[in-house]
């Protein structure tokens, strides 16, 4: 019997002795580009019941069965952290996401800000590259990417108890930091390729939940941003300590 590292997230309750069915996208990576067969193993996760490795009963061109074994890890979920950016060049909003699974985002949120160059992102197609990021990373949990939304929208709706991380160009080479900032519900706030506008930065400077930030002494490209900005924020007030 053959062991690989192959692992694939699933839709589908996950537990001890379960039986999984593959579906025609899944057999042909599994035993087409994979070449896995019969008694071979595969890890699955499903973002709710943690990692199971499972072993194939059933291995067909169009279709496949699989069997969980005991369960190796538990559910293992991130800090409650939004990324919140601007849609850019295609691959680049791909990065972005990929790199925001990867550090422990919870949710990814595209807004749509006065400067945003792209105004369509394929929400299906974002969430698909998510969740081949959790199966790459490791992960036992792939966070939602929801729909593109209006930045003014989602700020005249931010929940009191969350805390905002703003991003602000304006403060290249200033020292200002997180400082003493508490609370466990987070976002990360990346701005677009133009910056943001006069009027948006007003209205977060004016927000008593937002934490301005400057992420170093150079204007970083937005996908840097956000990977810098995760960075800054896992090592202050996230799990990496």
């Amino acid at each position: 019997m053959k062991r690989t590292r192959v692992r694939l997230y699933v839709d589908h309750p996950l537990g001890q002795g379960q039986s999984v069915p593959v579906d025609r996208a899944q057999a042909h990576y599994l035993f087409g580009v994979m070449r896995l067969a019969t008694g071979d193993r595969v890890t699955l996760f499903n973002g709710r019941d943690g990692e199971f490795p499972a072993e194939v009963q059933e291995a067909g061109k169009r279709r496949g069965e699989l069997r969980c074994l005991e369960q190796s890890r538990p559910l293992m979920l991130p800090p409650d952290l939004w990324l919140i950016f601007a849609p850019i060049k295609k691959a680049r909003t791909d990065f972005i996401v990929e790199k925001a699974v990867e550090m422990g985002a919870a949710r990814i949120m595209p807004v749509m800000t006065d400067f945003t160059n792209s105004e369509r992102i394929r929400r299906d197609r974002l969430q698909a590259h998510a969740v081949e990021a959790a199966e790459q990373c490791g992960g036992t949990f792939v966070p939602e990417v929801t729909e593109l939304v209006k930045l003014d929208r989602l700020l005249a709706n931010w929940p009191d108890e969350r805390q905002l991380m703003f991003c602000d160009e304006a403060l290249v080479g200033a020292r200002e930091t997180l400082g003493n900032a508490g609370g466990d519900k987070w976002a990360i706030l990346i701005g677009p390729e133009g910056g943001f506008s006069d009027a948006e930065r007003t209205r977060l400077h004016a927000m008593k939940q937002a934490h301005s930030v400057s992420l170093g002494p150079r204007i970083l490209r937005a996908d840097t941003a956000a990977v810098a900005a995760l960075t800054l924020w896992q090592a202050t007030l996230g799990d990496w300590g």
